[in-house]
């Protein structure tokens, strides 16, 4: 699943809002990334846990020649999944029915165009001079 995708998948719950959906799936990612660029984790239960790595700096192969290089020190991201994730992918763990989205407001023909007459009939007749 792409990005896309996944808002696809989430737009039912912002009412076939894809706009709604991305915003929302944009500002997760980006608090994430912010979180992790400070240097805290995020922990997300039942799910998992995204941390910063140190990496040390350490000798390595080239394997197009086989020569030695040393490689530098860097920083990554790394998840590590939860108990919960993992036992949902094992098979340990089904999981329950998906969440519904809420259901879409009901707006009635009828009351709209009685809102139109209403608007309607509060206008003032033009004076005559």
């Amino acid at each position: 699943m792409n990005k896309a995708q996944f808002i696809a998948a989430l737009s039912p719950h912002f009412n076939d809002s894809k706009k709604e959906a991305a915003h929302a799936v944009d500002i997760v990612f980006d608090t994430i990334v912010r979180t992790l660029s400070k240097g805290e984790d995020v922990m997300i239960n039942d799910f998992g846990k995204f941390k910063k790595v140190d990496r040390k700096a350490r000798m390595g192969r080239n394997p197009f020649t086989g020569e030695t290089i040393k490689i530098k020190a860097s920083k990554k991201a790394r998840f590590l999944p939860a108990k919960g994730l993992k036992d949902v992918i094992s098979g340990e763990r089904k999981l329950g029915p998906a969440p519904k989205p809420a259901p879409k407001p009901v707006v009635k023909a009828k009351a709209v165009v009685k809102a139109a007459k209403k608007v309607v009939a509060k206008k003032a007749p033009a004076k005559k001079k």
